[in-house]
């Protein structure tokens, strides 16, 4: 099951040359096990068809408010209540003018004005259109009446401009429709996370590390801002894709991590330390390759600054979890690190046992507050447990 399963969804298409894309969004959105009704203006059928919508929701798609047979059962008015979410895009500029003025001269506004689900607006049109002092009025109007809007895309536009006006990406309006129905339980709390991999350079061309993915640090970031977090995500080096809504710094050293963590320390209400942190570091670097030879090599190294204990030692009224990776003595290694390092929770997990290792896309983990209240979980993803932690977080924060 994922966040959309079985959600009713109702996706408004209005008369803008990005309403091809709509296409992709409802295979997205079937994708997410959403059930998906397709609600068309007059002239979003000139650029695709009914049909093709049709085929991809597996639902009759409407567009006509005098259709007697769904006026018969009052459709708008059904499709309104059964609605647990209604997102347009593409929204052109005459749409959501005409929503703005409560104007309801087509099925899809008249579905908007009678419903109460929420309701997320995908401006796309000409950059100058966007910028028009007109338009700006009518989507500010909008956001004071309740209205989620999203901030268009900035690149080529079909019509030769270049600016800001294109459609928002799939993912990124996928992401806030299941945002958009998550419980807001860290509403503008203020959340950092550290994920990732730490690198110690011993030359230009050679550094230790480990092989944390970052992961685990990336899902409690989703999560977090799913569920209505203001939050930073301080990612050492990874492949990972980029989450959306976050506010993303990059690092490579311990050093660097130490320095940006405490920039950002005074502002968090909530810090989650899932990084990976090199706890060495050769004492000198190499400015130049150091060459290969037929003598032995002896690396001497040092330790790194100690980030989660140098922020137990700092907070006030601050929520502080950290993470044990293990691979033995769990729980009594996690005990000890709580109250050496200030923390209120712990997530210790043994990295020996199959899917709880790095780079796994699930994990197997025991939670351990701040009163000694072990919570031993089974196999989960890591996305599952990065809500788990939130979960224990809201409930050490009561």
């Amino acid at each position: 099951m994922t966040l959309l399963s079985k959600k009713n969804i109702v996706l408004g298409i209005t008369g803008g040359i990005a309403a091809y894309k709509s296409c992709e969004l409802t295979r997205s959105l079937i994708k997410e096990e959403a059930n998906v009704q397709v609600v068309m203006t007059r002239n979003a059928s000139r650029f695709v068809t009914p049909l093709t919508l049709q085929t991809l929701s597996n639902n009759k798609v409407v567009s006509d408010m005098f259709d007697l047979t769904t006026e018969s059962e009052i459709g708008h008015i059904k499709i309104a209540d059964n609605a647990d979410l209604i997102v347009v895009a593409p929204a052109t500029a005459s749409f959501i003018g005409k929503i703005a003025s409560g104007i309801a001269d087509s099925l899809l506004a008249t579905i908007i004005l009678a419903t109460r689900a929420p309701i997320i607006i995908c401006p796309a049109m000409n950059v100058n259109m966007y910028s028009n002092s007109i338009v700006k009025e009518n989507i500010n109007k909008l956001k004071d009446h309740g209205f989620i809007i999203m901030q268009p895309g900035e690149g080529n536009l079909a019509c030769g401009w270049e600016g800001k006006g294109r459609l928002p990406e799939t993912e990124k309006i996928i992401s806030e429709i299941k945002k958009a129905l998550t419980k807001q339980d860290f509403k503008n709390k203020k959340i950092l996370v550290t994920a990732g991999p730490t690198r110690e350079h011993i030359d230009p061309t050679r550094f230790i590390s480990n092989p944390s993915s970052g992961k685990m640090g990336y899902e409690i970031a989703k999560a977090a801002w799913l569920r209505g977090a203001i939050t930073t995500l301080i990612s050492g080096q990874t492949t990972l894709e980029l989450p959306y809504g976050v506010n993303i710094v990059r690092v490579r050293s311990a050093e660097q991590m130490f320095q940006k963590v405490h920039c950002n320390l005074k502002e968090a209400d909530i810090i989650i330390k899932a990084a990976a942190v090199c706890d060495y570091k050769p004492i000198k670097k190499s400015k130049q390759k150091i060459k290969k030879s037929e003598n032995d090599f002896t690396l001497k190294l040092e330790r790194t600054e100690d980030i989660l204990k140098s922020i137990g030692a700092k907070k006030t009224n601050q929520i502080v979890v950290g993470f044990a990776a293990e691979t033995d003595n769990i729980v009594e290694g996690a005990l000890k690190k709580i109250k050496d390092k200030n923390l209120d929770l712990i997530v210790a997990n043994d990295i020996t046992k199959e899917g709880a290792g790095f780079e796994s896309d699930t994990n197997i983990a025991c939670l351990i507050d701040r009163n000694e209240n072990v919570e031993e979980l089974p196999i989960m993803t890591k996305l599952d447990l990065a809500n788990k932690i939130l979960d224990k977080i809201a409930e050490l924060s009561n």
